[in-house]
């Protein structure tokens, strides 16, 4: 029994943790602490896959130790600074990374719930009934908290387009 139990399990993280991670970043905007937060999400799943009983939806029931251990991690941590004795060197020609560095810094800018909201809504594509189960709220709150989230992200990129933007005299 106890080795069909670690199979299973062996077999659904090496299948779902790509996507989960990719979760885990776009929550907390760091590698490293992605890694960490997967981790402790699957260490928590583990101690209860013997009771999971539908092992279709263990990938949501992971995501939601996610967002709910990222959300007691925050309260835990009110600053994230991260110290530098020099700026990044900026690549010129990656565009891509460029909009993705500024979608990720708009993200850690908005709250915890809002944050986690946004990434479920528009980067995991749920619905808003999943996502409102997913997080334990109304559909009401995750419709506000969305709309409020992007307008606010949208807020801030135009922000960071404008400050980032070629004066007319400097081309």
């Amino acid at each position: 029994m106890r080795q069909e139990f670690d199979e299973e399990f062996e077999q659904f993280v090496r299948r779902w943790s790509p996507a989960l991670l990719r979760v885990a970043f776009l929550l907390t905007s760091d590698r490293g602490e992605a890694e960490d937060l997967l981790q402790t999400a699957l260490l928590k799943t583990s101690r209860h896959w013997s009771r999971l009983a539908d092992r279709d939806a263990a990938y949501a029931y992971v995501r939601r130790i996610l967002v709910t251990t990222h959300t007691s991690w925050r309260r835990r941590r009110r600053v994230h600074e991260v110290l530098l004795d020099q700026l990044p060197e900026h690549q010129a020609g990656q565009p891509r990374e460029v909009e993705a560095g500024r979608a990720l810094r708009a993200l850690e800018e908005l709250p915890p719930r809002m944050r986690a909201v946004v990434v479920l809504r528009c980067y995991e594509g749920l619905t808003e009934a999943e996502t409102a189960e997913a997080l334990g709220c109304s559909v009401g709150s995750v419709k506000s908290q969305a709309s409020r989230g992007l307008a606010r992200v949208r807020v801030l990129l135009d922000q960071s387009h404008a400050d980032t933007a070629i004066p007319e005299g400097a081309r």
